[in-house]
């Protein structure tokens, strides 16, 4: 205790390796440290920032909210959840929602929302939820068990137990655990992020669903990262004809920088959650639904996500023209929408430190990747602009620029 002490520097915990670098203000796609630089932010809040920084229309919704309520409780009609509930099944497949404060709360009630479907419906056995290794769905103790990576698991105690991870793309795996009769629903991301942007192929997505079908089982999405047009459509799933769930977890973009989520559930799923089996002090809150009615505003105009694949179509061939150039650095492109992924042959660290000292922002993930998460806003010319400082970085790192 006494060496931890003397060690001590601040008091937050150390459980963030921060890079030395902060922000005073934000405009769109850009970033001013407090040195005054400026950085293209391609790591956009870890895919929260959708519609960037300080988007008019999200600043002129919360200051407009702020100044007539912030918190009732949901004790009381809250309106706007009312609004924000309508829309978000409208534009999806959903016709129930629970309003959180995160994605691993939204996870937590899709969880919920499994088993007490099960539960209402006489089958109370049926408490299990299949995982894919590389997953990640959140830090609470259900999440990081529903994930399965040990490096997460590890020092926190008994994993919580009702969660079987099964190894991703093994076809024979899923059937074999899906016929246990134990099982309620499957769970899994579209696209991993943090796993390393690993796209579950289209066919996958409509074979999950049949195998649901066949089996009684629940289908919940992840879609915390890949939500609100990410990936060019409202949702990733709707890429895939015929797959939708019965559950989906999403957070993140829907907020555009406010911290809120939401668990979407068609009725026979989210009609067993009756009162008193779930709940939450903040979420749903005023602030929240007038940013999300906010964000959707822009993001369900007409163009929008249209505009998100075309400008999603010039990044990607824009990056593997890049990883022809410098093979020595990038071996893979990958990725949908505005959700790319470079796999970097130096450590993916590495190559976020070059990329920063370029003037742009990136996320490591996981299988030595590097995230590219730029605001769904991005235009054509900063996309551009994103390609001059990536090569920049990249060109530092490589052998073949540097025998040159």
């Amino acid at each position: 205790m006494s060496s931890v002490a003397a060690e001590k520097t601040s008091p937050i915990y150390p459980t963030y390796n921060r890079a030395p670098l902060a922000f005073e203000k934000g405009a769109g796609v850009w970033l001013t440290g407090t040195d005054g630089r400026q950085y293209l932010d391609c790591a956009g809040g870890v895919a929260v920032n959708s519609l960037g920084h300080a988007h008019p229309h999200l600043v002129e919704a919360l200051k407009a909210q702020a100044e007539k309520l912030w918190h009732v409780s949901n004790l009381f009609e809250i309106p706007g959840q009312k609004r924000l509930a309508d829309r978000l099944c409208e534009a999806s497949f959903a016709d129930r929602v629970f309003f959180t404060n995160s994605g691993a709360e939204a996870l937590e009630c899709a969880i919920k929302t499994a088993r007490r479907y099960h539960y209402v419906n006489g089958a109370p056995e049926r408490v299990n939820i299949l995982t894919f290794s590389g997953a990640f769905h959140g830090r609470t103790l259900a999440t990081i068990a529903a994930g399965g990576q040990e490096k997460y698991l590890e020092g926190f105690g008994p994993k919580a137990p009702g969660f079987v991870s099964l190894p991703f793309g093994d076809h024979e795996a899923l059937k074999r655990a899906a016929a246990e009769p134990d099982v309620a629903a499957i769970l899994v991301e579209p696209v991993q992020g943090e796993g390393g942007v690993r796209a579950l192929p289209l066919p996958c997505l409509t074979g999950l669903r049949e195998l649901c079908d066949e089996r009684g089982i629940l289908l919940i999405y992840d879609e915390v990262q890949t939500g609100i047009g990410r990936t060019g459509r409202f949702y990733a799933y709707q890429n895939a004809g015929g797959a939708d769930p019965d559950i989906l977890a999403t957070a993140k973009g829907i907020g555009g920088g406010f911290p809120m989520g939401a668990c979407l559930a068609s009725e026979a799923a989210g009609s067993a959650m009756t009162p008193g089996t779930h709940g939450s002090t903040f979420g749903g809150n005023p602030l929240a639904m007038a940013v999300g009615n906010a964000v959707l505003d822009v993001v369900l105009d007409e163009g929008f996500l249209e505009g998100v694949r075309d400008k999603a179509i010039l990044f990607k061939q824009s990056l593997e023209s890049l990883k022809d150039r410098f093979p020595d650095v990038i071996s893979d492109v990958r990725g949908t929408g505005l959700l790319m992924g470079l796999k970097a042959i130096p450590a993916n660290t590495e190559l976020v430190a070059a990329l920063r000292e370029a003037g742009l922002l990136s996320v490591p993930a996981g299988d030595n990747v590097v995230r590219l998460l730029p605001p769904l806003t991005i235009t054509p010319d900063e996309i551009r602009e994103a390609m001059q400082r990536l090569e920049t970085g990249i060109a530092a790192l490589s052998q073949h620029e540097k025998s040159a």
